[in-house]
């Protein structure tokens, strides 16, 4: 075992070595150990979806509902796209409504994962086997799937949530917009028909069409909880705090990444801008908080890992941001930086412990 608590259990069903699996079970591994993170060897198969593996694990006593911070091996395959190993957990009775501190349900996991590269045919495929398996389309983790499908413009998963019952009157929870109000305000006219004959009227928009509603989220009048979603204004900020980097002056683009945040608090790529002009202007802890708002909004993204692992390196915490450097390299153990920051805080942790 590392120092970080990962067997070689772990570091077989992560690689998919099914022979490995099955030898070092055989000889007496236990399968529901956990890493000083909390995962079990399933969820390190459930990031490349090896579904054989997940069946060994599942057959030799792995718990399939094995949770941690970012969730069950369900959550990680939902967050990964890996629905042939959904299917395998699911079929073992794993639960598709489980919390996550990190992601929520695996139902809005894989929605949001279609914001960050997960194409949405797959992200689909992903919801159609959670919705079959009893997941609550309605659950209110802070927000429901569907609100969390119109907000990333998913239209296809938008579709079906409506089929499988999802209520399209619960408002997002940070706002009170509720789907229709977000579409329109994102002026996806698509989605605000297949939206409209489930919605009930609301007050505040005086010509209850799809025309008429849209019309309302474009206009200069339109309610602020819409306009709060508006891409152009954060697209503004962000461009002007990245020039501001670029001109090294990292007061200026803190301040700009703070209003863009204002505007949208889960965008994780604003905290991780943000961490780093916090740790050249000499707010090591601020830059840490921010560093863990980006995990927490994208777990399986590694610049939240490594904006921790330096901000914990600028505080002397060379252990921590030992284990932030080996969480980011877990995601990645190709990525160079990574591993050298990781090498980079052994040596410090080792010179630390020397002159103590």
């Amino acid at each position: 075992m590392s120092v970080s608590g990962v067997t070689a259990l772990h570091a077989a069903a992560l690689d998919g070595k099914l022979d490995t699996v099955r030898y070092l079970l055989d000889n007496g591994a236990d399968p529901n150990k956990k890493d000083e993170p909390g995962e079990v060897p399933l969820h390190c198969a459930a990031k490349y979806g090896h579904d054989e593996v997940a069946k060994l694990l599942l057959s030799r006593g792995a718990n399939v509902d094995m949770a941690y911070f970012h969730g069950t091996p369900l959550h990680i395959a939902a967050v990964h796209g890996k629905a042939d190993f959904m299917k395998v957990l699911l079929e073992q009775h794993a639960d598709p409504n489980k919390i996550s501190e990190a992601l929520g349900t695996p139902l809005v996991a894989t929605l949001n994962a279609a914001s960050d590269g997960l194409p949405e045919s797959i992200a689909l495929k992903c919801v159609k086997l959670l919705v079959e398996a009893r997941a609550d389309v309605n659950f209110v983790g802070p927000d429901t799937p569907l609100v969390v499908a119109t907000t990333h413009g998913l239209t296809d998963c938008i579709k079906y949530l409506l089929n499988a019952g999802a209520n399209s009157n619960i408002p997002k929870k940070c706002c009170g917009a509720i789907p229709i109000e977000i579409a329109a305000g994102y002026g996806r006219r698509k989605d605000v028909e297949l939206l409209f004959p489930s919605t009930s009227p609301t007050q505040t928009v005086s010509v209850w069409t799809v025309d008429g509603i849209l019309s309302h989220a474009q206009s200069k009048h339109s309610n602020p909880k819409v306009e709060k979603y508006g891409k152009i204004t954060k697209l503004e900020l962000k461009l002007g705090g990245d020039k501001a980097v670029g001109r090294k002056n990292y007061l200026a683009a803190s301040k700009l990444y703070t209003q863009a945040i204002e505007l949208d608090p889960d965008d994780a790529t604003l905290y991780s801008n943000r961490s780093l002009c916090q740790l050249q202007i000499g707010e090591a802890n601020k830059a840490l908080l921010d560093a863990n708002s980006c995990i927490k909004i994208r777990p399986e993204w590694l610049k939240g890992y490594y904006r921790k692992g330096v901000a914990l390196m600028s505080l002397k915490e060379y252990k921590e941001a030992c284990d932030a450097f080996l969480a980011g390299l877990k995601l990645d153990p190709t990525n160079v930086d990574m591993e050298r920051m990781f090498m980079e805080a052994i040596e410090a942790m080792k010179k630390d412990h020397v002159t103590t």
